[in-house]
């Protein structure tokens, strides 16, 4: 009797341990997703846009970032789809991401500071500032410096951050500036 009931443990034990080997390098990782939104003056001085981050997916190919910014009208004034696979490609090649519960958890790390009190700049432009190489539509900086308005900055990959902020004369969030 003692016997058999040390072979059915045992055979329980296996079949717990493949159990969990399957779910360490199953491709569904699984995790909450990231939504968040926040208001911050942005097109317009004195009212509040809202800004949007949403990562969907479950596998790390799939994964995508939603950024969205909506006027104090409601009316969406910017939207980006940022792949997760793209993100993964360029970051910075000291970080091991060949796992990809690595990737996943990468992401969502991506995610959880996009909004980071830092990436938002009041104003987007200093009066002192000078438009350099990186500086891709020099009038549209030169009106940010008069406007004051905000901007925002949000990183593509390790050399890649994009300054965007909304352009009063094209009625549109542009990207003001381009650098490492």
């Amino acid at each position: 009797m003692k016997k058999s009931f040390y072979i059915i443990l045992l055979g329980i034990c296996i079949m717990a341990s493949c159990q969990n080997d399957k779910t360490d390098k199953g491709s569904s990782i699984e995790f909450k997703n990231v939504n968040q939104v926040l208001t911050k003056s942005f097109s317009n001085l004195n009212t509040l846009d809202t800004f949007k981050i949403e990562l969907t997916g479950r596998k790390a190919n799939d994964i995508v970032l939603h950024f969205t910014i909506k006027n104090g009208e409601g009316l969406e004034i910017f939207s980006e789809d940022l792949k997760g696979t793209d993100l993964v490609q360029n970051t910075d090649p000291n970080i091991d991401l060949s796992k990809e519960k690595d990737q996943v958890i990468y992401l969502k790390t991506i995610a959880n500071d996009f909004f980071a009190e830092d990436n938002f700049l009041e104003p987007a432009v200093m009066p002192d500032d000078k438009a350099d190489n990186n500086t891709p539509d020099k009038a549209l900086y030169e009106d940010l410096k008069k406007s004051a308005l905000n901007g925002f900055k949000y990183r593509l990959g390790k050399d890649s951050n994009l300054y965007i902020a909304w352009s009063e004369k094209d009625k549109k969030v542009k990207v003001y500036y381009k650098c490492c």
